[in-house]
């Protein structure tokens, strides 16, 4: 209760015994916050944010109205066991946007990284695992079991597939349907989405010297060369690629699907690496 006494909790607000408010924290008007909650230090709960379940919020972060955290999985499947939702650092949740617990049957967890931007009506829905510095526009939505790596931006009104890879600095243009695993750096648009080249400009914006996106492009010509087998192609990648670790991360991750479903570049035309003035 000390830390509560610490924190800001407007008189309208119901805080249930057990949960902690980190110092410097508000709970605005109309929140609702379950018993087993963890609210980190300086976060701004603005009004009517419900969060419950067993959910940990981080320092520094804010959420705006009409947000749902830690709500049960919609899983069939789930039993009713605890499970949780961690989110990192940093992290705006704006208005309407909804986080689900982890189910039982599954990895019994949801985690969420740092310094996140989830813009209104969005969607990370139950055993989810998104990255740090992700980004996901209106009414974006991520099914159960998706994998999200960091600096990944989702457009809005795009769906990810359950069990979904998306790698590293990807970009998912809006109002896609996406089946499956995209790969690092990749651009997919579309319904259903394509491979439509690499994200060059969240390449650059990450701070990528001009020599790593030549190297990934390169990788990405012979990965996806129509003339070979796909095993082939990596296999070439592997050796030609060998001191480049940043190309070498779309090999790894191709490698690491199994028999996973992943977006490929479309069968019409010729493979689009992103190429602009910079090729």
């Amino acid at each position: 209760m000390a830390q509560k006494q610490e924190a800001a909790i407007h008189p309208s607000a119901v805080v249930e015994t057990g949960a902690v408010i980190g110092k410097g924290s508000r709970v605005g008007p109309f929140c609702h916050v379950g018993p087993d909650v963890t609210i980190g230090e300086n976060v701004d709960l603005l009004s009517h944010v419900v969060v419950m379940g067993a959910t940990t919020i981080g320092d520094g972060c804010k959420v705006f109205p009409q947000a749902v955290l830690g709500a049960l999985p919609q899983n069939l499947k789930h039993t009713g066991g605890r499970t949780t939702l961690t989110i990192g650092r940093n992290t705006i949740i704006r208005e309407s946007v909804t986080m689900h617990i982890g189910s039982d049957t599954s990895r019994g967890a949801t985690i969420v990284g740092d310094n996140g931007y989830f813009m209104a009506y969005s969607h990370v829905a139950h055993d989810c695992t998104v990255g740090n510095n992700v980004t996901m526009a209106n009414g974006a939505t991520l099914a159960g079991h998706c994998e999200i790596g960091d600096n990944v931006v989702i457009g809005g009104l795009t769906a990810v597939h359950q069990f979904a890879r998306i790698g590293n600095n990807a970009f998912l243009s809006g109002c896609s349907a996406v089946p499956g695993d995209v790969i690092p750096f990749g651009l997919a648009r579309g319904n259903l989405a394509k491979l439509r080249g690499l994200n060059v400009v969240g390449m650059r914006r990450s701070g990528m010297s001009k020599a790593d996106i030549q190297a990934v492009r390169r990788a990405y010509r012979t990965i996806f060369d129509r003339s070979r087998p796909l095993s082939e192609n990596l296999d070439i990648a592997s050796r030609d690629f060998a001191d480049s670790s940043i190309a070498m991360s779309l090999v790894a991750f191709l490698s690491e699907r199994g028999k996973r479903y992943f977006v490929t570049p479309p069968l019409d035309g010729a493979i689009d690496d992103g190429a602009d003035d910079e090729s």
